[in-house]
């Protein structure tokens, strides 16, 4: 069996894809109301974002697959996991993402002059390959959503800002959090999906450490409090009350998750609903901190 083209597509796994565009949309604005938006910049921080998420998605997939932990799987095949590609193949298609990501970030921390960023951007690199390429992955201990709300949520965020910006706001950092907790709740549905696969392979994500059922409830609370920092952020900035309009479909998909209980499969469309959502989320944030 040969993986094809649209086999190694599903493999970047391009729903997660939209937690490459939140951070940067909101950084640059922040950057924006500053004065400083440089969309060339922009451009550099999302290649980074963008890169670094395909590489850790593809990394994911080679490292569970060689370890067997993907071969009863609730969600969508894995390259590995499927047989459709050689592990050696997949590796090497993380390795080329980080690559590009890596060269991308030295490219905008050289021209912004901001050189902590090559420290946040060796951090980025490694939490995505040690999640679970190393002999002890802390995406097996139940630390995957911490990573994935600092790097996806403040370092993102806060870095874009700082590469155009030269400097983060108090307000910044506050967007940043509703940012990364909406990262937080994408993996959070996989991992609960997942659970009863998880625990039996000795994966001990968050989902399997805490239970089911409050892995629902902060789910709930991932989605539900970024409304929280939207009106702390409305203070300076009264239009990211925007993102008030998304209230009751984020509520509805909160209150499903925890009382309709959907399982299996089915949490493909709340996974779906979610990544929409979360985009969205970001997308109107940035407008409402640009207007303001």
């Amino acid at each position: 069996m040969t993986a094809t083209g649209k086999d190694w597509l599903a493999g970047m796994r391009p729903r997660t894809l939209t937690t490459a565009v939140s951070p940067v949309a909101v950084g640059s604005a922040s950057a924006g109301a500053l004065g400083s938006f440089r969309p060339g910049y922009a451009l550099l921080a999302f290649g980074v974002a963008l890169f670094l998420q395909i590489a850790a998605n593809y990394a994911n997939d080679y490292s569970d697959g060689v370890r067997g932990t993907d071969a009863t799987r609730v969600g969508p095949e894995r390259l590995v996991a499927s047989g459709k590609a050689r592990p050696s193949a997949v590796r090497a298609a993380a390795i080329g993402a980080f690559a590009i990501g890596s060269l991308l970030g030295l490219v905008l921390s050289v021209l912004s002059g901001q050189w902590i960023l090559l420290v946040a951007g060796a951090a980025a690199v490694l939490a995505a390959w040690a999640y679970t390429g190393t002999s002890r992955p802390y995406g097996y201990a139940g630390w995957g959503e911490a990573s994935v709300f600092v790097f996806f949520g403040l370092v993102a965020t806060l870095g874009t800002m700082l590469s155009q910006a030269g400097s983060v706001t108090s307000w910044a950092v506050v967007a940043s959090i509703g940012v990364g907790l909406h990262a937080v709740a994408m993996l959070l549905i996989n991992n609960i999906r997942d659970v009863d696969s998880d625990h039996r392979t000795g994966k001990r994500t968050l989902a399997v450490i805490i239970g089911e059922r409050l892995a629902r409830h902060l789910f709930a609370g991932c989605v539900s409090l970024p409304f929280v920092t939207a009106v702390i952020v409305a203070f300076g900035h009264p239009w990211t009350l925007l993102t008030l309009l998304l209230l009751t479909p984020t509520l509805v998909m909160a209150a499903m998750m925890v009382v309709a209980w959907p399982r299996g499969r089915a949490l493909g469309v709340v996974f779906s609903a979610e990544s929409l959502i979360g985009l969205l989320y970001g997308l109107l944030l940035s407008l409402g901190i640009a207007l303001g």
